[in-house]
């Protein structure tokens, strides 16, 4: 197969942070009306504030697409073709792993999750399979996420840690600290958390807080200087 991207937009695009999340380059801010309904006050009884511990390793996807699993880097380029062998390693990962992805997907419909066979800044002592899904998609449109969850715990895959799934919303204070008592993926330093707000049971925005401390790729040899870590390796 070549090169190419099976459609013209990226796997997953970026995710805006709340106030005082540490912002690299390129990165945005969420307006402050989003940062207050997902950590200080909905809006009314139809929001819903899901969130979940932010992972650290590579954003990657997995679509079918004209009856084909299809695994796939962030950018959407075919993760076969990538040169980086964690990389390869997933495209490997899905294969042996396909009929669980068919028992997922519909023509058209991807999953997207984080890949965390390669540390990148964080080392997980992993208690589970190296891939989280944390979104399923038809084209840009997101699921919900309780039918998401339910179709992937069906499917067999493990989510990113739930960390609030009720009408309240949820501080940064109080997310930041369960996910750092519960340590649900054995990672040596939490990075962070998402939020994901639904709105009458449809997804409304997505934000994050990535922790100050959090230096990116910090573990990759590119940034190191030392050899790859891998938190899985078969």
């Amino acid at each position: 197969m070549s090169n190419q991207k099976p459609w013209g937009f990226k796997n997953y695009g970026s995710i805006g942070h709340l106030p005082c999340s540490r912002m690299g380059s390129g990165d945005h801010a969420v307006p402050q009306g989003m940062a207050d309904i997902a950590t200080r006050k909905t809006r009314d009884r139809h929001d819903r504030v899901w969130v979940t511990e932010k992972l650290d390793g590579s954003n990657t996807g997995v679509a079918l697409i004209d009856g084909k699993i299809i695994a796939l880097g962030r950018a959407s380029y075919l993760a076969q073709t990538s040169n980086y062998e964690q990389h390869q390693l997933f495209a490997h990962w899905v294969r042996e792993n396909e009929k669980r992805f068919r028992d997922l997907l519909f023509e058209g419909d991807r999953v997207v999750g984080e890949w965390l066979a390669q540390a990148h800044g964080t080392r997980y002592e992993l208690k589970h399979e190296p891939w989280v899904a944390f979104d399923v998609m038809t084209g840009q449109v997101r699921w919900p996420w309780e039918v998401a969850s339910r179709r992937l715990a069906y499917a067999g895959f493990t989510t990113p840690y739930l960390l609030n799934d009720g009408m309240n919303p949820m501080s940064v204070e109080d997310a930041i600290a369960k996910a750092e008592r519960d340590n649900a993926h054995g990672a040596d330093g939490i990075e962070g958390a998402v939020w994901r707000v639904e709105r009458k049971g449809e997804f409304d925005f997505l934000a994050k807080y990535v922790k100050p401390s959090k230096v990116d790729g910090a573990l990759l040899p590119e940034m190191s200087g030392l050899g790859e870590v891998w938190n899985w390796r078969p």
